[in-house]
This record gives structure tokens, sequence and C-alpha cells, in this order.
């Protein structure tokens, strides 16, 4: 059995572990790194920044409290791809000796706002990405853009780009996470999440039996409500955003949605520090994990 289809079937058994969001790139690499502890007068430019923050992925991924037990994937971003962790390719050493499951953010950020929606911007680039990125053995990829209004024409225009794009990713040897998320201060929340549903599941019936997917989605104002795409033959996993939810409240909702299991990035990374030793730092870590895996088996 391939590398992909050992992954493949960890993904469909195990309906407890959880993705880690590592993929922070870009414009949002400087506020990580502040969280962490570390300021912007800590680097002088742009490949000191992404040295400082494999530093910190590698202090995460190498602790002793990151474990294929509780943590299912972690989404990572192409520098971090492209870079190594104790002498082996990050994406090997996360599967080989952690058993968790390598995946690549590949969209270029948010188009600005167009009827209620901020769809990705273009990817001219994709096919080379993708083809790295299986040569690296990656497994699927993740892809966001954001539902700011309940507007049903910017909704299905959002979801049909993320399956297009999507159906270019399948093709490659992929399997991508589609990731429509839902603003939490969307006025109308509940209602986006309506319009939103409908859209997946129509792009969801018209897929062929083998192009498979995964879903990352904003945990929904109504529990379960998201059952029916987790269901959903073509739907490997459902994971959830955390959105800007503090941890505590984001496991509070994810408990309630039964078989959706997390996909959490600054809610994971809460309370680490720079400037914490290794035994408070994989305490720290420990705590997060479990709390999180604990609302994801819930």
């Amino acid at each position: 059995m391939s590398k992909f289809d050992d992954q493949l079937n960890r993904f469909r058994a195990d309906d407890g572990a959880f993705i880690a969001a590592l993929d922070q790139s870009g414009g949002s690499t400087p506020k990580a790194l502040g969280l962490y502890g570390i300021e912007k007068d800590a680097w002088s430019n742009e490949d000191e920044m992404y040295k400082l923050v494999h530093k910190m992925r590698t202090r995460i991924i190498t602790s002793p409290s990151f474990d294929g037990r509780r943590i299912l994937a972690a989404i990572l971003f192409e520098n971090t791809m492209d870079r190594e962790i104790e002498g082996k390719p990050t994406a090997d050493y996360l599967w080989d000796v952690k058993k968790v499951v390598p995946i690549l953010k590949v969209d270029k950020g948010l188009a600005d706002e167009d009827h209620g929606v901020q769809v990705m911007k273009p990817m001219p680039d994709l096919d080379a990405l993708l083809a790295k990125a299986k040569k690296k053995n990656i497994f699927g990829t993740k892809m966001r853009s954001v539902i700011k209004q309940a507007n049903p024409a910017g909704v299905k225009a959002l979801v049909k780009q993320q399956f297009e794009i999507g159906k270019q990713i399948v093709a490659a040897g992929l399997v991508p996470i589609i990731e429509p998320e839902v603003d939490i201060h969307c006025p109308q929340k509940a209602e986006a999440e309506k319009l939103l549903k409908a859209a997946l599941l129509e792009e969801l019936d018209a897929l062929a039996a083998d192009q498979l997917v995964m879903l990352k989605l904003t945990l929904p104002e109504t529990g379960g409500f998201y059952t029916d795409c987790i269901n959903h033959p073509n739907v490997v996993k459902v994971v959830a955003l955390s959105g800007g939810y503090s941890r505590e409240e984001a496991n509070n909702r994810l408990s309630k949605n039964p078989r959706m299991v997390a996909s959490f990035s600054r809610a994971l990374a809460e309370g680490l520090k720079a400037q914490q030793s290794d035994s408070e730092f994989n305490a720290m870590l420990d705590t997060s994990i479990e709390s999180i895996y604990q609302a994801s088996k819930a």
C-alpha cells in the first residue's frame, strides 16, 4: 500500500484526532511570531523572519506533546515544506516520525470583497506547486476564501471557485481541503451558513465518485449543522476552523458538532512563548492539544 493510501485510510478511520494548522505565511507571520514572544526587531529581512518561524514550528512539531495519537495532520505553507526538521524534509518528518499527515496551504490570499465575499486571488503557478508537493510526499492541500455577508450570489460564486480549483488539485493526485470560511462577525451568520451548506451539497453531488475532498468550515451557530456534508460519500473529513474564537469558545462549539474535528491555528499556539523552558513549553502545548483533542472526540 502506498504512503498516500495509508494516509487516506488514517483520515477515514480516525474520528478523534485533529488537524494542526501551522500555515501562517506572508503578512500573518509577524503576528504569529509576536504572539510567540518574538518582536519585529528580531529579524532584518524576510529570510531571517522565515527562519525564526520555522524554528518555532520545529519546536512545536518535535515536542513530545505533538503526537500522532491526538494530531491527525498538519497544514504547512510552502516555505515550511521546503525546509527540513532534524535532517528530514518536513513532510517526511511529520509522517515517518510522528505519523501526522502533511498538508500544504496553496492559496495566494484573498481578493477584495465583492458581493459580500472574498474569493481567492489567482494562482497561476498552482500546477507547478502541486507537482512539487506531490514529489515531497504531501497528501493534500488547503485554500481559504471568506464569506462576509449572507449574499446568495456571492456565496455561490465563492463555492464554485473553491470546487473548480479543488478538481484541479484532485487531478494532480492530492486531496483538497475546501475552506469557505464564514466570518464569525458576519451579521447574518446563520443565514450565511444555510446558503453555504446548500452550495456545498450542490457541488459535492456533481463530483465523480473518485473525486474526494475535505471541508474546513467555521463552527456553526447550530450544533450538527453540517452532518449532511460529513455523511457525503465524496467527503473524506469535515474539520472546523476556530475563526477568531478563543480556544475555550471554539472547543465548546466543536463539542456540539459530532464527527467534526478541529483544525485550529491561533487556538493551538495560544500561550506558547519562545522564552519558556522546554518543560514549560511542552506542558503548555500538551494542555492545548489535549483540550482540542477532547473537544474533537466529543
